[in-house]
């Protein structure tokens, strides 16, 4: 059932509750500020719509979210999506495809499939978020060294969307450098990074900000120094939130954007859900999966309506208000309000800040995104999930994240199959009678099979993977054998393909005289053997609850 938290924490909120969430919410609106205009910029859309999105998404985000105290609002991850579908298709492409992807997202949630999410391979994750990273990083390194660029690769007006176009449009323009935008940048980014050992609570982003800002008013006014700004490359930022409108949709549009928009949705889905889960271990409370998905697809519903881009939970920003004392959603909706004043009034100020700046922030973004200690972790690991992460990491910078993924989960996937083939056995136990093998041996159990009998033991799942090693086991049951007992007790689980192997394999028993017993089977197999007749073909009877009452099946068998 579909119960936003904040209907939750109302029941008993408090003046000092609000009071917690009042000064958190105001300074995480605060901290906000540049991040959303910085990811506009980043995914190549007007520096407005990062505001309009921080402040009706994340407003909805903390309306109607399933946790207590996450922040929505852009964040890096959807820039290189983003720019792409702006590059090709436009500002209206891309409204078209966050609000498919907020209708998918609402799916996710009202079908109960928030945990889902979770079983997105690790390596896959982190191998995209790393070369969103590198891309996100690449895309400002003309800013960092302000760059006038004038010259582009064959083919080109404007600047590539892709990584080795992006390179070579830098290496073309390299002799056009801005010292003074080099030095800003680099100035900034080194306060970046040296802030957190003086304060925690306010991030660093936004004091370079400011500090960029009044320097490049100043030296401009007195000495004649000149840096791109967001007005100068932009224009006028509005003062207000633009009047409602619905995207275009088009048959053919629709066709076109249903893969960007699975992407944004998953993407969308991923962040939210581990900010969700970050969340709870700083708090100690618990979020609701489902809930939070259909609130992130009402705000990606809403924001492209005002004029905003894809949204999701923010971790930083969530770990912010956490720092800050926020405890309930009205936090984040005071952060949202904030925006909007801010916005409102002081919105014209923001055509002074130095693209520069803002570079080093997206860049020191970068840096935290690439997640340096999970890659060399990972790295130490084994072949099959470095395989996985580099090649979703090289995906993701040289062709496009939704291939990336794409191929991610098909590699990972293709992986699992193998490792489970690898570790599923079909093992003849008549040796082990013989040689009493320790272990799990007959032997030890103080059981004792006839003669005339074959027990073969599965040991993992019996499916499409491991069906040929079942049935090579099954062509090597002794010709003189009139039994033969399955051992299931460490088989939890079968597809379509080992029932089909079953039936041969009982078929083919049929024609030598051999009849199939059953031991020890799981309820998952179970239930797939009455659902798909398989109870029925090989007796009722002959399906027992273990070893020692399939031998007495057995006896009785061979005494006929």
């Amino acid at each position: 059932m579909f119960k936003p938290e904040i209907f939750n924490t109302l029941k008993k909120y408090s003046s000092k509750t609000f009071l917690n969430d009042l000064t958190a919410g105001i300074i995480v609106g605060i901290v906000a500020l540049p991040l959303a205009i910085a990811f506009a910029i980043a995914s190549g859309v007007e520096p407005e719509r990062g505001l309009f999105t921080a402040i009706v998404a994340g407003f909805f985000i903390s309306l109607l979210g399933g946790s207590r105290v996450q922040i929505g609002g852009p964040t890096g991850a959807f820039a290189v999506i983003v720019y792409g579908v702006v590059a090709k298709y436009g500002y209206s492409g891309l409204a078209t495809a966050t609000v498919m992807a907020g209708i998918l997202l609402i799916m996710l949630g009202a079908f109960k499939m928030g945990g889902l999410v979770k079983f997105i391979p690790y390596t896959i994750v982190t191998g995209f978020t790393a070369g969103i990273a590198v891309t996100i990083a690449t895309g400002q390194i003309g800013d960092f060294l302000g760059l006038s660029i004038s010259v582009f690769p064959e083919g080109f007006s404007k600047m590539p969307g892709n990584f080795v176009g992006k390179i070579e449009t830098y290496a073309m323009n390299i002799t056009h450098i801005n010292y003074y935008s080099l030095i800003m940048a680099s100035l900034c980014l080194a306060i970046i990074f040296a802030w957190p050992h003086f304060c925690k609570k306010i991030p660093g982003s936004l004091i370079v900000i400011i500090l960029a800002t009044t320097a490049s008013i100043l030296l401009r006014k007195y000495a004649g120094l000149e840096t791109d700004t967001i007005g100068s490359r932009y224009g006028t930022i509005p003062s207000t939130l633009p009047s409602p409108s619905l995207p275009q949709f088009s048959v053919e549009t629709i066709t076109a954007l249903f893969p960007t928009s699975i992407s944004i949705a998953v993407l969308a889905a991923i962040e939210s859900l581990l900010s969700a889960v970050v969340a709870d271990g700083m708090t100690g409370t618990k979020h609701d999966s489902d809930t939070e998905l259909i609130a992130q697809g009402i705000a990606n519903i809403a924001s492209p309506i005002f004029g905003g881009i894809p949204a999701t939970g923010a971790i930083a920003r969530t770990a912010t208000n956490i720092k800050n004392g926020g405890k309930t959603p009205v936090a984040g909706i005071i952060h949202a309000i904030t925006l909007l004043l801010i916005m409102l009034i002081l919105g014209k100020y923001a055509v002074y800040i130095p693209m520069a700046a803002l570079s080093a922030v997206l860049i020191n973004v970068s840096w935290n995104m690439a997640g340096f200690p999970a890659v060399k972790a990972l790295l130490k690991g084994q072949k099959s999930d470095i395989f996985v992460l580099a090649a979703t990491f090289l995906i993701t910078v040289f062709i496009d994240l939704t291939v990336a993924i794409e191929f991610g989960l098909g590699f990972a996937a293709f992986f699992f199959i193998k490792k489970m083939i690898d570790v599923s056995e079909v093992q003849n136990k008549r040796d082990s009678i013989a040689g009493g093998i320790s272990g799990n041996s007959f032997m030890e159990e103080n059981i004792e099979v006839p003669e005339g009998a074959v027990v073969y033991e599965i040991d993992g799942p019996l499916f499409f993977g491991t069906v040929r090693k079942f049935e090579f086991a099954i062509e090597r049951a002794g010709a003189n054998a009139k039994v033969l007992i399955l051992r299931m007790r460490n088989m939890i689980y079968i597809d379509a393909g080992g029932i089909r192997a079953l039936e041969q394999a009982k078929v083919a028993c049929d024609k030598n005289g051999i009849t199939i017993v059953i031991s020890g089977i799981h309820t998952q197999p179970y239930i797939l053997f009455s659902k798909m007749g398989m109870i029925e073909k090989l007796g009722k009877e002959n399906i027992c609850a273990d070893i020692k009452e399939a031998l007495g099946r057995t006896k009785k068998l061979l005494e006929k």
